[in-house]
């Protein structure tokens, strides 16, 4: 039996924002792997990382929102994960990005970033999100800085340690 899952999709100029699909599993297994990850905590290895893309699908069911997965909008190859991110031990929702290594250095992840930042302002109607980054992540806090965002405080994670919360610009901010 198939199962039909949906969730909005987000095109841009370059990019499909989807569903993570099957064909998916390889890249992110070894994003996930590779010491490009320890920006979010890893590396992990490959059952770890089968779970994390179930939870991704997951939390659109659970909660209405959260993160796709960016594809070349021509080949549909995957190129990261970006969306809304908030489990239940986080402070608030949050844009989180995880680019692979075909989607670095393109301006992948701030297309994908404002394409969610829009979703959340103008579809779900937000007037706040922010993105929680680990203090030693620069490349990370370089993007924050790119898409406006201001360092507001730490939050002290029980697994991940400090983190810092960037806060991106009010709608009003940005237009």
């Amino acid at each position: 039996m198939t199962v039909a899952f949906r969730i909005p999709e987000i095109e841009t100029e370059r990019l499909r924002l989807r569903l993570p699909k099957a064909s998916d599993l390889d890249a992110h297994i070894a994003f996930r792997a590779s010491e490009r990850s320890k920006g979010v905590g890893g590396p992990y290895d490959a059952p770890s990382s089968f779970h994390h893309l179930e939870g991704i699908i997951g939390q659109w069911q659970l909660r209405g929102y959260g993160r796709w997965m960016v594809a070349d909008k021509d080949t549909d190859a995957p190129l990261g994960v970006v969306g809304i991110y908030h489990p239940m031990d986080w402070p608030e929702a949050e844009i989180g990005w995880s680019l692979y290594e075909a989607g670095e250095g393109r301006g992948i992840a701030a297309e994908a970033a404002r394409a969610t930042r829009d979703y959340a302002y103008r579809t779900l109607g937000w007037d706040r999100i922010v993105s929680l980054i680990m203090p030693d992540n620069d490349r990370s806090i370089r993007l924050a800085e790119r898409l406006g965002c201001t360092n507001e405080k730490p939050f002290v994670h029980p697994v991940f340690g400090t983190l810092d919360i960037w806060v991106h610009p009010a709608p009003e901010a940005l237009q």
